[in-house]
């Protein structure tokens, strides 16, 4: 079933009306007419069974059906703290982080970050969050994940004091990974999880050092060293595994 998000203003008791690019997607591409079925997210965390009533190039009108109880987010909110990166690499980052289950993302310069003169990393912001919404359609998320702009190394450290586990892959650890960390830790204690990635260049040990003083686990993710762009997935993607709803339930 083909799921949109729509304003949650664009409801109304039993009726809702879907407007913007989706309209010509819905009767151009997916051919979708009067009589379908779909599924509605008021971009607020709550979905809707909805069947279309009429179909033209303006907007769609629908009739909601009822309303769904279940979830397709995680018991676990990760936050990732990215190291911003060079090109369009966030790109990537946005779409793949929302479509494991991504809860937040803040792009952070720190030291030694390349782009952290240029201004226009802030003003991609709206791309990143637009593709994080059409990852949502197209994994079937329940919540839209924030895209926040870029903050400073040391703003991120005030942050992080709000969560209950900070992990940080580092390619100069040895011998610690994840699931040495998880056998140390109440699982069923941990509900959100800050994931912080160096840039291109990695972190600077005194930055190391710092995240290690506020309790950071600092980790590795095996004995290959992997991109920047793909280190964030791989940690996500085993947090979710070890903590979260990733591979099933038994």
């Amino acid at each position: 079933m083909h799921k949109f998000f729509i304003p949650q203003e664009n409801i109304d008791g039993d009726t809702a009306v879907i407007d913007g690019e989706d309209v010509k997607h819905i009767y151009k591409v997916l051919r979708l007419e009067e009589g379908d079925q779909v599924s509605l997210n008021d971009c607020q965390g709550t979905d809707y069974l909805a069947e279309i009533t009429d179909v033209n190039k303006k907007e769609v009108a629908l009739r909601i059906i009822s309303k769904l109880e279940t979830t397709n987010e995680s018991p676990v909110e990760i936050h990732l703290y990215q190291g911003l990166p060079k090109s369009q690499k966030m790109d990537l980052i946005a779409q793949k982080a929302t479509e494991l289950g991504v809860r937040e993302i803040t792009p952070v310069v720190t030291e030694r970050v390349v782009v952290k003169s240029e201004l226009g990393e802030y003003k991609k912001l709206d791309r990143w969050n637009r593709i994080a919404l059409e990852a949502c359609k197209q994994s079937k998320r329940t919540l839209i994940p924030k895209i926040n702009q870029p903050v400073e190394f040391a703003e991120m450290i005030r942050e992080l004091e709000d969560v209950d586990l900070i992990l940080v892959p580092y390619e100069n650890q040895e011998g610690k990974g994840l699931r040495k960390v998880c056998q140390g830790i109440d699982r069923a204690a941990v509900k959100k999880v800050a994931i912080v990635i160096g840039p291109e260049g990695g972190f600077e040990p005194a930055e190391i050092e710092v995240m290690e003083r506020i309790g950071a686990e600092v980790i590795t993710l095996g004995p290959r060293i992997l991109r920047t762009e793909t280190a964030g997935f791989v940690c996500a993607a085993l947090v979710l595994y070890e903590l979260g709803d990733l591979g099933g339930v038994l």
